[in-house]
C-alpha cells in the first residue's frame, strides 16, 4: 500500500515549473527589513488582486519557504472542499456486556475518529448522552479504541524539546480537551501570593506553587514562569509540577497551559469525575482495545461542523486540531470500508489529487502534518497566493475567509494594526517558528478591491519582521 501511495504522490507532484517573477519592494517594507537585519534574499512576497491576471508585486515568489502556521490555510481549504463545511467527526460509545436495570455488566468502550473539538464542554455532553440511555452503573473498565489512526508514535518533545507545551500534543483518535491542563493564575496582593487553580482538577497531579508576586511591569509573563515537570515513577504515581519564577500584579488573571498526562489516564480521570457528577457509578480502570465487529453503538456523538472547527484552527492557530483535520482528509483517498484507518500517506495523496483536479501545480510542496509545526514543510509564496485566489472563487469562500483572524479585532491579529485604517479590513493567517515569520490572507483596500497577500520570512532574525509585515499590509491597503 505504501509503495502505491508514494507512486501516486510522485506522479501528482511532477508538473511544470513555477514562473519566475520579481518586482521592487515598497520603501517602507525595505526600510523595516533593514532595521530588522533581514536581507531581501530571505523573504518571499506575493500580492495580487483576486480578479487580476497578474500579481501586483512578487519578490522571490517562486522560492520554496517554510510557511510555519500559514500552512493551515492549505489544510483548512482542502478540508472545506473535500469534506464539506457540514462535515462532522463522530465518537461512538459501546456497551461491551449486558445492561440490566441500568447496570452494565461489562466494559464501556469509546471509539474515536479524530474529533478535534472534544473539549471539556463537549466531553461533558458526550458523558451526558451516555447517561441519558438510562445507564447508571458500569461494572467493568473504560476501553479506548484509537485504532482509526494509523500513524507512528513519536516523542512529543522531538520538535523543540518542549514535551509539555500544548502545541506539541500528538494527534489521537480519541482526544479530549487537547490533553491540556489549564493553570489559572490570579494575583493576591493582600497576602503577597499568586493563586493557581488547575482545570480540570485532577487526582493525577501534585502541584507545588513557588511563584513570587512582584510589583514591576508585566512584560512577557510566560517567559517569567518555569514549570518543572516530573513524570510518575516507582515512588510517586502522580505527575509533579513545581512552578517557580515571578508573576507581576499588573499581569492580572491569566492562564498557563500544559500537557502533563498520558492520553488514556487523562480521559479516565476526567470520565470518572463527569460520570460521578451525573450520579453514575464507575470504579474501573482504563485500557486500550479494539471494538469487535458487528456490534451496534450505544450512542454516537457528533462534533460541531467543520465550518465552525476551522475558525478555531485559523483564528487561534490550533496545531492539534489542524493535524486532526489533515488526517481526516485521508478518508477521501481511500474509503473507510477498504481501509478502516487513516494515515499521513493517505492525507498526502488526497491533497495532491485535490490540487491536481483544481489545476494547481505545486511541485515544491512538502507537507509533514498539515499544521505548519514542522521544520520541513515547504511552499512558495506564489503558490500560497494562487491557493488564496482559487479559494476566493470557491463555493466555500465564506467559511474559509471567516475562519481567518481579523486585523485589530480577534484571534492572532487582535493586537495587530489596531487603530489603523487597515483594522477590520484584513483577514489573515499568521505563522511563527524559530527563524520563521509569515502571514497570508486577504486585504480589502481603500478602493474596496480584495487583494491576496503572502509574506514569508525565513531568517535567524525573522522574529523582528513584524514591522515589515505590517508595513506591507498597510501598503497594500493604501496603494493606488
Amino acid at each position: 500500500m505504501r509503495s502505491r501511495l508514494t507512486a501516486v504522490i510522485f506522479f501528482l507532484g511532477t508538473v511544470m515549473a513555477l514562473p519566475v517573477l520579481s518586482a521592487a519592494l515598497p520603501e517602507s517594507v525595505s526600510q523595516a527589513l533593514k532595521q530588522a537585519g533581514i536581507p531581501e534574499s530571505a523573504i518571499s512576497v506575493y500580492v495580487k488582486e483576486v480578479t487580476a491576471k497578474q500579481p501586483a508585486l512578487t519578490v522571490n515568489a517562486d522560492t520554496a519557504m517554510n510557511p510555519a502556521s500559514v500552512m493551515k490555510l492549505l489544510t483548512t481549504y482542502a478540508g472545506l472542499e473535500l469534506l464539506g463545511p457540514a462535515y462532522t467527526w463522530r465518537t461512538e460509545v459501546y456497551a461491551l456486556g449486558k445492561i440490566e436495570k441500568g447496570v452494565l455488566r461489562g466494559d464501556l468502550a469509546i471509539k474515536g475518529y479524530g474529533d478535534p473539538n472534544l473539549n471539556l464542554e463537549n466531553f461533558w455532553l458526550l458523558v451526558r448522552h451516555i447517561r441519558q440511555t438510562g445507564l447508571k452503573e458500569i461494572t467493568g473498565d473504560l476501553i479506548l479504541d484509537t485504532s482509526y489512526y494509523n500513524i507512528p508514535r513519536t516523542d512529543p518533545g522531538a520538535f523543540d524539546g518542549q514535551p509539555h507545551k500544548t502545541y506539541n500534543v500528538f494527534p489521537e483518535a480519541v482526544l479530549v480537551n487537547y490533553l491540556t491542563s489549564a493553570l489559572h493564575l490570579t494575583p493576591q496582593p493582600e497576602n503577597n501570593t499568586v493563586r493557581v487553580v488547575v482545570d480540570p482538577a485532577s487526582e493525577l497531579l501534585d502541584l507545588q506553587n513557588n511563584l513570587k508576586l512582584t510589583r514591576g511591569n508585566c512584560g512577557d509573563w510566560r517567559n517569567q514562569l518555569h514549570a518543572n515537570v516530573r513524570k510518575p515513577d516507582e515512588t510517586n504515581t502522580r505527575v509533579s509540577v513545581i512552578l517557580t519564577g515571578n508573576y507581576a500584579i499588573q499581569c492580572g488573571q491569566n492562564t498557563y497551559h500544559l500537557s502533563l498526562h498520558e492520553n488514556a489516564s487523562y480521559i479516565h480521570d476526567l470520565f470518572k469525575k463527569l460520570w460521578a457528577q451525573q450520579d453514575g457509578l464507575f470504579r474501573g480502570a482504563v485500557r486500550n482495545g479494539v471494538i469487535p465487529k458487528g456490534i451496534a453503538p450505544l450512542r454516537v456523538y457528533y462534533s460541531p461542523p467543520l465550518a465552525e472547527v476551522v475558525r478555531g484552527i485559523n483564528k487561534f492557530s490550533n496545531n492539534v486540531a489542524a493535524r486532526q483535520l489533515y488526517l481526516a482528509l485521508g478518508e477521501t483517498a481511500i474509503p473507510p470500508d477498504i481501509q478502516p484507518s487513516v494515515s499521513l500517506d493517505q492525507s498526502n495523496v488526497a491533497v495532491r489529487r485535490w490540487l491536481f483536479a483544481k489545476r494547481l501545480s505545486f511541485p515544491e510542496l512538502v507537507i509533514e502534518n498539515g499544521s505548519g509545526l514542522s521544520r520541513i514543510e515547504r511552499i512558495s509564496a506564489y503558490n500560497m497566493g494562487e491557493l488564496l485566489i482559487a479559494a476566493f472563487q470557491s463555493p466555500v469562500m465564506p467559511e474559509f475567509m471567516s475562519s481567518m483572524a481579523i486585523a485589530g479585532a480577534d484571534g492572532t491579529m487582535r493586537n495587530r494594526l489596531r487603530g489603523t485604517l487597515v483594522a477590520g479590513k484584513a483577514h489573515m493567517k499568521t505563522g511563527t517558528l524559530n527563524d520563521v515569520m509569515s502571514i497570508a490572507g486577504y486585504v480589502l483596500d481603500h478602493k474596496d478591491r480584495r487583494i491576496a497577500v503572502v509574506f514569508f520570512i525565513n531568517h535567524p532574525h525573522a522574529g523582528n519582521a513584524r514591522t515589515a509585515i505590517d508595513a506591507l499590509i498597510r501598503w497594500v491597503y493604501e496603494r493606488a
